[in-house]
């Protein structure tokens, strides 16, 4: 494991056709790392697997009792990467209400689903083939008052084991460029190389060091290019019992490697698995604490907003060390 990540060569990018999948062959891989059916609280998904005793296991591994913070800031500036842009703006100057004492207030809003918000997708935000996790229909399911199956509210607070897999670490490099893919063989290679192992209920963070290269390159449309998982990964995360995934992106290498199918590890992980997703973290001080440790293992905090019908929420995640 290189100690100097700026002194390597960038990665090349894939191309559309590096590592192409077919349909059909999409189809049979989704059905291999389908759970349906395996939980009577089937909204919560694969956050069943997390129990008391995981629990437990996760929280013993604080050692410092350091805090770490995952979420990026609340951004309310348009660029490439940010279509949505986040609202807030003061409500209350302190003007309106009697005059002792003075109140401040303000608002927030957000389109959240995107590129620029750290969020989590509940079971509800993805749909294959019309059907979502549990082979329930989407159609049936969901509407204009929200999902009733699947919300985000059905999943609560999750604590667990956190696994960092920091890939341009393990690389020696100091990002992966966009396009690149993330397979099956290299998350064996980063769990050695950082000598850590993904086990049953723990939640995987994929690092690919876009926040770093955005705050030296700028910003870029990263629906059009970005480094992440590609499907074929995702029949080891599956055999590992994973709880939840999650990056600095949203896991899915782009341009997709499965033709005509824009978020595939998306299908995989959310529909076919029932893992929640963790979109946009900012993992750059959780990369830099893990190697002065030398722990990429720690207790991880997520608490999504308790939204009845709710495809996701914006989320604020925290890793304790």
């Amino acid at each position: 494991m290189s100690s100097d990540p700026g002194d390597a060569p960038t990665p090349p990018p894939a191309t559309a056709g590096e590592g192409a999948v077919s349909r059909q062959e999409f189809d049979a891989l989704f059905a291999a790392v389908r759970t349906w059916g395996r939980w009577a609280a089937a909204d919560r998904g694969a956050w069943n697997r997390v129990t008391p005793e995981h629990v437990r296991r996760a929280a013993a591994l604080v050692r410092s009792g350091t805090l770490v913070p995952m979420a990026r800031p609340w951004d309310t500036a348009p660029g490439p990467d940010n279509s949505k842009p986040a609202l807030h703006y003061m409500s209350d100057l302190g003007d309106v209400e009697p005059p002792e004492p003075a109140t401040h207030k303000d608002f927030i809003a957000v389109d959240y689903h995107g590129k620029a918000v750290s969020h989590l997708d509940a079971l509800s935000h993805v749909a294959y083939r019309g059907q979502l996790y549990e082979g329930r229909a989407a159609q049936e399911c969901i509407d204009a008052g929200g999902a009733r199956f699947g919300a985000v509210s059905a999943l609560g607070p999750l604590m667990t084991r956190g696994v960092l897999l920091d890939l341009p670490t393990v690389l020696g490099v100091p990002w992966l460029e966009p396009g690149r893919a993330v397979h099956a063989a290299d998350i064996v290679a980063a769990e050695q190389a950082l000598e850590v192992t993904i086990g049953e209920g723990d939640a995987v963070l994929l690092r690919s060091g876009a926040l770093r290269r955005r705050q030296e390159r700028g910003a870029w449309n990263t629906g059009a290019a970005s480094a992440g998982l590609h499907v074929d990964a995702m029949p080891l995360l599956a055999e590992r019992g994973i709880a939840l995934l999650g990056g600095d992106g949203d896991s899915d290498v782009r341009p997709s490697p499965v033709d005509g199918l824009h978020s595939p590890v998306h299908a995989l992980a959310v529909a076919a698995m029932g893992a929640p997703l963790l979109d946009n973290l900012d993992l750059e001080a959780l990369s830099v604490a893990c190697a002065e440790t030398g722990r990429y293992e720690f207790l991880l905090l997520v608490a999504p907003l308790n939204i009845p019908g709710g495809t996701g929420s914006p989320v604020s995640p925290v890793a304790v060390l």
